[in-house]
Protein backbone atom coordinates (compact mmCIF):
# COMPACT_ATOMS: atom_id res chain seq x y z
CA UNK A 1 0.00 0.00 0.00
CA UNK A 2 0.76 3.45 -0.65
CA UNK A 3 -1.02 6.42 -0.45
CA UNK A 4 -0.13 10.40 0.09
CA UNK A 5 1.24 11.06 3.83
CA UNK A 6 -1.46 13.20 5.00
CA UNK A 7 -4.12 11.60 3.01
CA UNK A 8 -4.84 8.36 4.88
CA UNK A 9 -6.98 8.53 7.61
CA UNK A 10 -5.81 7.20 11.71
CA UNK A 11 -7.74 3.68 10.23
CA UNK A 12 -5.71 3.00 7.10
CA UNK A 13 -2.59 3.78 9.12
CA UNK A 14 -3.58 1.19 11.21
CA UNK A 15 -4.35 -0.97 8.41
CA UNK A 16 -1.04 0.00 6.58
CA UNK A 17 0.52 -1.15 9.84
CA UNK A 18 -1.14 -4.34 10.54
CA UNK A 19 1.48 -6.74 12.10
CA UNK A 20 3.05 -4.19 14.50
CA UNK A 21 1.80 -3.53 18.10
CA UNK A 22 -1.55 -1.60 18.23
CA UNK A 23 0.21 1.58 19.80
CA UNK A 24 2.82 1.92 16.81
CA UNK A 25 -0.82 3.59 14.90
CA UNK A 26 -0.67 6.14 18.05
CA UNK A 27 2.96 6.89 17.69
CA UNK A 28 2.81 7.62 13.96
CA UNK A 29 0.15 9.59 14.10
CA UNK A 30 1.28 11.89 16.88
CA UNK A 31 4.63 12.23 14.95
CA UNK A 32 2.87 13.80 11.87
CA UNK A 33 0.37 15.69 13.47
CA UNK A 34 1.47 17.10 17.08
CA UNK A 35 5.23 16.66 16.37
CA UNK A 36 5.17 17.82 12.55
CA UNK A 37 8.17 14.51 12.12
CA UNK A 38 8.73 12.79 8.70
CA UNK A 39 8.61 9.31 9.21
CA UNK A 40 12.55 9.23 9.08
CA UNK A 41 13.03 11.54 12.34
CA UNK A 42 10.89 9.51 14.71
CA UNK A 43 13.39 7.64 16.44
CA UNK A 44 10.28 6.34 18.58
CA UNK A 45 9.80 3.88 16.20
CA UNK A 46 12.14 1.03 14.94
CA UNK A 47 14.46 2.27 12.12
CA UNK A 48 12.95 -0.54 9.54
CA UNK A 49 9.34 0.72 10.06
CA UNK A 50 10.97 4.29 9.61
CA UNK A 51 12.22 3.39 6.25
CA UNK A 52 8.86 1.53 5.65
CA UNK A 53 7.07 4.56 5.88
CA UNK A 54 9.03 6.46 3.99
CA UNK A 55 8.52 4.49 1.30
CA UNK A 56 5.13 3.68 1.54
CA UNK A 57 3.83 7.34 2.11
CA UNK A 58 5.38 10.11 -0.02
CA UNK A 59 4.64 13.37 0.34
CA UNK A 60 2.35 14.85 -2.57
CA UNK A 61 3.99 17.54 -2.75
CA UNK A 62 7.10 18.73 -4.47
CA UNK A 63 9.04 21.95 -3.92
CA UNK A 64 9.98 23.70 -7.09
CA UNK A 65 10.73 27.25 -5.41
CA UNK A 66 10.41 28.93 -2.47
CA UNK A 67 10.30 32.61 -2.36
CA UNK A 68 10.76 35.42 0.66
CA UNK A 69 9.60 38.79 0.50
CA UNK A 70 12.24 41.62 1.14
CA UNK A 71 10.61 41.73 5.21
CA UNK A 72 11.49 38.75 5.27
CA UNK A 73 7.89 38.42 7.02
CA UNK A 74 6.18 36.67 3.81
CA UNK A 75 7.27 32.98 2.63
CA UNK A 76 5.72 31.49 -1.11
CA UNK A 77 5.87 28.28 -1.77
CA UNK A 78 5.63 26.96 -5.20
CA UNK A 79 4.82 23.20 -5.25
CA UNK A 80 4.00 20.48 -8.03
CA UNK A 81 1.42 18.00 -7.71
CA UNK A 82 1.14 14.34 -9.11
CA UNK A 83 -0.03 15.19 -12.76
CA UNK A 84 2.37 18.55 -12.90
CA UNK A 85 -0.05 21.10 -11.63
CA UNK A 86 1.15 24.05 -9.98
CA UNK A 87 -0.27 25.36 -6.69
CA UNK A 88 1.27 28.25 -4.46
CA UNK A 89 0.76 28.62 -0.61
CA UNK A 90 2.02 31.65 1.70
CA UNK A 91 3.17 31.79 5.32
CA UNK A 92 3.25 35.29 6.83
CA UNK A 93 4.88 35.86 10.08
CA UNK A 94 3.21 38.82 11.89
CA UNK A 95 4.21 40.09 15.62
CA UNK A 96 1.71 38.06 17.28
CA UNK A 97 0.74 34.98 15.28
CA UNK A 98 1.67 33.40 12.08
CA UNK A 99 -0.89 32.54 9.60
CA UNK A 100 -0.66 30.16 6.28
CA UNK A 101 -3.03 30.40 3.28
CA UNK A 102 -3.42 27.21 2.22
CA UNK A 103 -4.50 26.87 -1.94
CA UNK A 104 -8.05 24.23 -2.51
CA UNK A 105 -7.45 24.01 -6.16
CA UNK A 106 -4.75 23.87 -8.89
CA UNK A 107 -6.78 27.30 -10.58
CA UNK A 108 -9.60 28.31 -10.48
CA UNK A 109 -13.07 28.05 -12.47
CA UNK A 110 -14.84 31.34 -11.36
CA UNK A 111 -13.42 33.55 -13.72
CA UNK A 112 -13.05 36.87 -11.35
CA UNK A 113 -10.51 38.75 -13.85
CA UNK A 114 -8.72 41.02 -11.77
CA UNK A 115 -7.60 37.89 -9.83
CA UNK A 116 -4.44 35.78 -11.27
CA UNK A 117 -5.79 32.85 -10.70
CA UNK A 118 -9.02 33.43 -12.13
CA UNK A 119 -6.95 34.12 -15.18
CA UNK A 120 -5.63 31.12 -15.35
CA UNK A 121 -8.34 28.45 -15.55
CA UNK A 122 -9.29 25.13 -13.42
CA UNK A 123 -7.03 22.27 -13.61
CA UNK A 124 -8.36 19.85 -10.70
CA UNK A 125 -9.22 19.90 -7.03
CA UNK A 126 -7.23 19.19 -4.60
CA UNK A 127 -7.55 16.35 -1.89
CA UNK A 128 -7.53 16.21 2.07
CA UNK A 129 -3.84 15.34 2.59
CA UNK A 130 -2.65 17.96 -0.27
CA UNK A 131 -4.55 20.79 1.86
CA UNK A 132 -3.38 19.60 4.96
CA UNK A 133 0.60 18.84 3.91
CA UNK A 134 0.23 22.83 2.81
CA UNK A 135 -0.56 23.56 5.82
CA UNK A 136 2.28 21.07 7.69
CA UNK A 137 5.13 21.84 5.48
CA UNK A 138 4.85 25.46 6.08
CA UNK A 139 4.33 24.88 9.46
CA UNK A 140 7.87 23.43 9.68
CA UNK A 141 9.32 26.14 7.53
CA UNK A 142 7.64 28.40 10.65
CA UNK A 143 9.40 26.73 13.10
CA UNK A 144 12.77 26.94 11.63
CA UNK A 145 12.24 30.54 12.73
CA UNK A 146 10.98 29.90 16.26
CA UNK A 147 7.15 30.53 15.48
CA UNK A 148 4.66 28.42 15.47
CA UNK A 149 1.31 28.72 12.95
CA UNK A 150 -1.79 29.13 14.76
CA UNK A 151 -4.04 30.52 12.09
CA UNK A 152 -4.63 29.11 8.74
CA UNK A 153 -6.85 30.63 5.81
CA UNK A 154 -7.86 29.46 2.96
CA UNK A 155 -7.67 32.34 0.35
CA UNK A 156 -4.75 30.92 -1.97
CA UNK A 157 -5.46 29.24 -5.04
CA UNK A 158 -9.27 28.13 -6.42
CA UNK A 159 -12.42 28.35 -5.00
CA UNK A 160 -12.74 26.41 -1.20
CA UNK A 161 -16.34 25.82 -1.35
CA UNK A 162 -16.50 24.59 -4.90
CA UNK A 163 -14.67 21.56 -3.30
CA UNK A 164 -16.33 21.63 0.29
CA UNK A 165 -15.81 17.59 0.86
CA UNK A 166 -12.28 17.87 1.09
CA UNK A 167 -12.03 21.53 2.58
CA UNK A 168 -14.26 20.70 5.16
CA UNK A 169 -12.41 17.21 5.64
CA UNK A 170 -8.89 19.48 6.11
CA UNK A 171 -10.53 22.09 8.32
CA UNK A 172 -11.48 18.99 10.55
CA UNK A 173 -8.10 17.38 10.50
CA UNK A 174 -6.42 20.25 11.30
CA UNK A 175 -8.78 21.16 14.05
CA UNK A 176 -8.77 17.75 15.50
CA UNK A 177 -5.35 16.33 14.32
CA UNK A 178 -3.01 19.54 14.54
CA UNK A 179 -5.08 21.24 17.06
CA UNK A 180 -5.76 24.40 15.55
CA UNK A 181 -8.35 26.79 16.78
CA UNK A 182 -11.61 26.21 14.74
CA UNK A 183 -11.52 30.50 15.09
CA UNK A 184 -8.38 30.89 13.69
CA UNK A 185 -9.29 28.83 10.80
CA UNK A 186 -10.75 30.92 8.02
CA UNK A 187 -12.61 29.52 4.66
CA UNK A 188 -12.94 32.30 1.71
CA UNK A 189 -15.96 32.17 -0.86
CA UNK A 190 -17.05 34.44 -3.59
CA UNK A 191 -20.29 33.02 -2.95
CA UNK A 192 -20.97 29.53 -3.43
CA UNK A 193 -24.62 29.24 -1.63
CA UNK A 194 -24.72 25.58 -1.28
CA UNK A 195 -21.26 24.52 -0.05
CA UNK A 196 -21.96 27.62 2.78
CA UNK A 197 -24.99 25.84 3.61
CA UNK A 198 -22.49 22.44 3.94
CA UNK A 199 -19.81 24.16 5.62
CA UNK A 200 -22.63 25.33 8.12
CA UNK A 201 -23.77 22.12 8.92
CA UNK A 202 -20.45 21.17 9.93
CA UNK A 203 -20.59 22.60 13.43
CA UNK A 204 -17.29 24.26 13.31
CA UNK A 205 -16.90 28.19 14.35
CA UNK A 206 -14.87 28.38 11.78
CA UNK A 207 -14.96 31.97 10.14
CA UNK A 208 -16.71 32.74 7.11
CA UNK A 209 -15.15 35.10 4.73
CA UNK A 210 -17.23 36.02 1.60
CA UNK A 211 -15.23 38.00 -1.27
CA UNK A 212 -17.94 40.46 -1.97
CA UNK A 213 -16.04 43.23 -4.28
CA UNK A 214 -20.05 44.27 -4.88
CA UNK A 215 -23.43 45.26 -3.46
CA UNK A 216 -25.82 45.44 -6.56
CA UNK A 217 -25.80 42.03 -9.02
CA UNK A 218 -25.32 44.32 -12.16
CA UNK A 219 -21.68 44.98 -11.16
CA UNK A 220 -21.17 41.90 -9.21
CA UNK A 221 -22.11 39.93 -12.10
CA UNK A 222 -19.30 41.56 -13.81
CA UNK A 223 -17.09 41.37 -11.39
CA UNK A 224 -17.76 38.04 -9.83
CA UNK A 225 -19.51 35.91 -12.46
CA UNK A 226 -20.75 32.87 -10.30
CA UNK A 227 -22.79 35.52 -9.11
CA UNK A 228 -25.33 35.29 -11.63
CA UNK A 229 -26.30 32.24 -10.36
CA UNK A 230 -26.02 32.70 -7.21
CA UNK A 231 -27.13 36.56 -6.65
CA UNK A 232 -26.85 38.86 -3.96
CA UNK A 233 -30.27 37.89 -2.00
CA UNK A 234 -29.74 34.08 -1.97
CA UNK A 235 -26.09 34.77 -0.82
CA UNK A 236 -26.93 37.01 1.88
CA UNK A 237 -29.54 34.40 2.88
CA UNK A 238 -26.95 31.44 2.90
CA UNK A 239 -24.69 33.56 5.38
CA UNK A 240 -27.46 34.52 7.65
CA UNK A 241 -28.08 30.91 8.18
CA UNK A 242 -24.47 29.82 8.86
CA UNK A 243 -24.25 33.06 11.71
CA UNK A 244 -27.01 31.32 12.98
CA UNK A 245 -25.27 27.60 12.83
CA UNK A 246 -21.98 28.99 14.62
CA UNK A 247 -22.83 32.17 15.78
CA UNK A 248 -19.24 33.52 14.31
CA UNK A 249 -19.42 37.40 12.63
CA UNK A 250 -19.13 36.95 8.73
CA UNK A 251 -16.52 38.68 7.23
CA UNK A 252 -17.04 40.83 3.50
CA UNK A 253 -14.00 40.91 1.50
CA UNK A 254 -13.81 43.71 -0.92
CA UNK A 255 -11.05 44.82 -3.23
CA UNK A 256 -11.05 48.53 -4.35
CA UNK A 257 -10.82 48.89 -7.89
CA UNK A 258 -10.45 52.56 -9.25
CA UNK A 259 -13.78 54.07 -10.36
CA UNK A 260 -15.25 50.77 -9.99
CA UNK A 261 -16.39 49.81 -6.29
CA UNK A 262 -14.95 52.52 -4.74
CA UNK A 263 -17.52 55.42 -4.82
CA UNK A 264 -19.33 57.05 -2.50
CA UNK A 265 -22.55 55.41 -3.63
CA UNK A 266 -20.59 52.01 -3.04
CA UNK A 267 -19.86 52.57 0.28
CA UNK A 268 -23.46 53.07 1.03
CA UNK A 269 -24.65 50.01 -0.91
CA UNK A 270 -22.14 47.87 1.02
CA UNK A 271 -23.79 49.31 4.36
CA UNK A 272 -27.19 48.06 3.25
CA UNK A 273 -25.90 44.69 2.46
CA UNK A 274 -23.57 44.71 6.08
CA UNK A 275 -26.88 45.36 7.71
CA UNK A 276 -28.84 42.63 6.27
CA UNK A 277 -26.95 40.58 8.73
CA UNK A 278 -27.36 40.70 12.27
CA UNK A 279 -24.49 41.15 14.06
CA UNK A 280 -23.84 43.39 10.87
CA UNK A 281 -20.66 41.89 8.32
CA UNK A 282 -17.47 43.34 9.14
CA UNK A 283 -16.15 44.30 6.25
CA UNK A 284 -12.27 44.01 5.20
CA UNK A 285 -10.87 46.14 1.98
CA UNK A 286 -8.23 45.03 0.24
CA UNK A 287 -6.47 47.46 -2.07
CA UNK A 288 -6.35 45.59 -5.80
CA UNK A 289 -2.62 44.35 -5.98
CA UNK A 290 -1.50 44.54 -9.33
CA UNK A 291 -1.57 41.31 -11.87
CA UNK A 292 -0.37 41.41 -15.21
CA UNK A 293 -3.67 39.98 -17.31
CA UNK A 294 -5.73 43.04 -15.27
CA UNK A 295 -4.88 46.52 -16.39
CA UNK A 296 -7.28 47.93 -14.17
CA UNK A 297 -5.29 50.24 -10.99
CA UNK A 298 -6.40 49.60 -7.57
CA UNK A 299 -7.74 52.65 -5.74
CA UNK A 300 -5.20 55.02 -4.57
CA UNK A 301 -3.87 54.84 -0.25
CA UNK A 302 -6.05 58.40 0.34
CA UNK A 303 -9.11 57.33 -1.26
CA UNK A 304 -8.73 53.83 0.63
CA UNK A 305 -8.90 55.10 3.81
CA UNK A 306 -11.74 57.81 2.57
CA UNK A 307 -13.71 54.56 1.61
CA UNK A 308 -13.08 53.16 5.14
CA UNK A 309 -13.92 56.01 6.72
CA UNK A 310 -17.38 56.07 4.87
CA UNK A 311 -18.00 52.57 5.67
CA UNK A 312 -17.24 53.12 9.56
CA UNK A 313 -19.26 56.81 9.59
CA UNK A 314 -22.79 54.43 8.54
CA UNK A 315 -22.33 52.18 11.31
CA UNK A 316 -19.92 49.21 9.65
CA UNK A 317 -16.86 47.76 11.43
CA UNK A 318 -14.54 48.16 8.67
CA UNK A 319 -11.23 47.34 8.67
CA UNK A 320 -7.81 47.79 5.63
CA UNK A 321 -5.59 44.68 5.25
CA UNK A 322 -2.30 45.24 5.09
CA UNK A 323 -0.41 44.04 1.69
CA UNK A 324 2.22 40.85 2.33
CA UNK A 325 4.45 39.85 -0.17
CA UNK A 326 3.56 41.84 -2.90
CA UNK A 327 7.16 41.71 -4.01
CA UNK A 328 7.28 38.50 -4.86
CA UNK A 329 3.29 38.40 -6.35
CA UNK A 330 2.26 36.73 -2.70
CA UNK A 331 -0.72 39.07 -1.98
CA UNK A 332 -4.22 38.58 -2.37
CA UNK A 333 -5.13 37.81 -6.22
CA UNK A 334 -1.57 37.26 -6.95
CA UNK A 335 -1.03 33.79 -6.95
CA UNK A 336 -1.18 32.26 -10.32
CA UNK A 337 1.82 29.40 -10.03
CA UNK A 338 3.76 30.96 -12.48
CA UNK A 339 1.17 30.65 -16.00
CA UNK A 340 0.64 32.65 -18.83
CA UNK A 341 -2.45 34.87 -18.17
CA UNK A 342 -5.12 36.14 -20.40
CA UNK A 343 -5.92 39.75 -20.09
CA UNK A 344 -9.72 40.94 -19.28
CA UNK A 345 -10.83 44.10 -18.04
CA UNK A 346 -14.61 44.92 -16.67
CA UNK A 347 -17.21 46.22 -18.73
CA UNK A 348 -17.01 49.49 -16.52
CA UNK A 349 -13.27 50.13 -17.69
CA UNK A 350 -13.78 48.89 -21.44
CA UNK A 351 -13.75 51.86 -23.42
CA UNK A 352 -16.22 52.62 -25.20
CA UNK A 353 -17.91 50.68 -28.73
CA UNK A 354 -16.70 53.28 -31.90
CA UNK A 355 -19.23 53.49 -34.77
Amino acid sequence: MTAPRYGVSRDELGVLLAGTPRYRTDQVWQGLYANLLAPSEMTNLPRTLRAQLEEELPLALRLVTESVSDRSDTVKFLWELDGGARIETVLMLYPDRATVCVSSQAGCAMGCGFCATGQAGFTRHLSVGEIVEQVVRAARRAGDDGRRVSNVVFMGMGEPLANEAAVGAAVGRLHVDLGLSARHLTVSTVGIVPGIRRLAERDLPITLAVSLHAANDELRDELVPINRRYPLDDLLAACADFLAHTNRRISFEWALIDGVNDRPSDAVELAARCRQLRPSAHVNLIPLNPTPGWPTRGTPPDRVRAFRDHLVALGVNATVRRNRGTDIDAACGQLAARVELRPRMPAAQQPAATT
